[in-house]
Order: C-alpha cells, then sequence, then structure tokens
C-alpha cells in the first residue's frame, strides 16, 4: 500500500506542475499579433476532371 500511495502523491505533483506551466504559458506569455498574406496560385481553383 506505501507504493500505491507514493505513485499516486508523484503522480498528483507531476500533474499539478504541469497544470501550472500550461496556465503560466497562457497568462503571462504575450504574443503580437501580425498580419500575414499567403498568395495562392489561381490554378488551385480549377477542379480537376477524373
Amino acid at each position: 500500500m506505501p507504493s500505491l500511495f507514493r505513485f499516486l502523491v508523484i503522480a498528483g505533483v507531476l500533474a499539478g506542475l504541469v497544470y501550472i506551466g500550461i496556465f503560466a504559458l497562457a497568462n503571462f506569455v504575450k504574443y503580437q499579433p501580425r498580419e500575414i498574406t499567403v498568395t495562392i496560385p489561381p490554378d488551385r481553383f480549377v477542379k480537376q476532371q477524373p
């Protein structure tokens, strides 16, 4: 039984660290939005006949 308890504690601590990491990335990392222009060649619009 002690090994099961130790496993659950370690799994809980690791899950907490992952949660804290995701929370920190979501709230403290600021991104700068920018405009992206993608040119699509006209032949991509033509439907291919089988």
